[in-house]
């Protein structure tokens, strides 16, 4: 049963998948860290795989960029294939000064200048929150790998080129760092009755000039990879 992004049969697909938004990052993660891996989806270029980690069975598959291309795969993971954890592993801008290039984000809530809401015609202002359970996994993950890692609000932004420069506003509110996948992950796990968290690397921090590059941000960002493969392991040992 396949869909017209993805090419996978049912049972394919593990019930957890880590989604980058880069699908080379879905296929170094799953050279480097997975066994027994099959590729079950190279439709649109978007990667997906699935193998073991510790023994356990996970997918790992990109979500492209942007909360467009997100809500479509991620929705369709959840109802079409039966996934239960999603767990985003991407990048992010610095907002919070507190927050440096290659520090841990873990996206506590997602606040968003996105309409994606508006689809489910609530009669107020939804607030997209990632699952405690995997919340509270990862952060256990993260203090034993010892990294520097902030859990809190992240901005899922519709726009990457900002021409209001409306990053120290968010700043002002606490805001740790800025996205552009993760509010609607959210919302379409809590529609679903599934889960799901955000775990992010700082790439760059906007405010002050600074950056990585493509291929850093591709194949070196570790601490963020084995943070959310043992946090999957948690969540299929539940």
């Amino acid at each position: 049963m396949s869909t017209p992004h993805n090419s996978a049969e049912k049972g394919d697909i593990a019930r957890t998948v880590l989604m980058p938004g880069d699908p080379l990052r879905a296929k170094f993660i799953a050279e480097n860290y997975l066994e027994n891996v099959k590729c079950y989806n190279e439709v649109r270029g978007m990667l997906g795989f699935t193998g073991t980690y510790k023994g356990v069975r996970i997918s790992v598959q990109g979500s492209g960029m942007g909360i467009p291309s997100i809500g479509i795969y991620s929705w369709e993971l959840y109802n079409e294939y039966d996934v239960e954890n999603i767990i985003r592993v991407g990048t992010a801008g610095a907002i919070a000064d507190s927050v440096n290039l290659r520090d841990v984000i873990l996206g506590m809530s997602a606040s968003t200048n996105s309409a994606y809401a508006s689809q489910y015609k609530l009669p107020g202002t939804y607030a997209p929150t990632a699952s405690w359970a995997l919340l509270s996994a990862a952060a256990d993950a993260a203090a034993k790998k010892g990294c520097t890692c902030h859990i809190g609000n992240i901005l899922s932004s519709d726009t990457f080129y900002d021409d209001s420069s409306s990053l120290a506003m968010w700043q002002k509110m606490g805001v740790l760092g800025v996205e552009m996948e993760s509010a609607a992950l959210y919302m379409n796990a809590a529609r679903a009755g599934k889960n799901a968290l955000c775990i992010l690397t700082v790439s760059d921090c906007p405010l002050r000039g600074l950056s990585t590059t493509a291929e850093e941000r591709r194949s070196t960002f570790r601490d963020m990879m084995e943070i959310a493969l043992d946090t999957a392991v948690s969540a299929e040992g539940e």
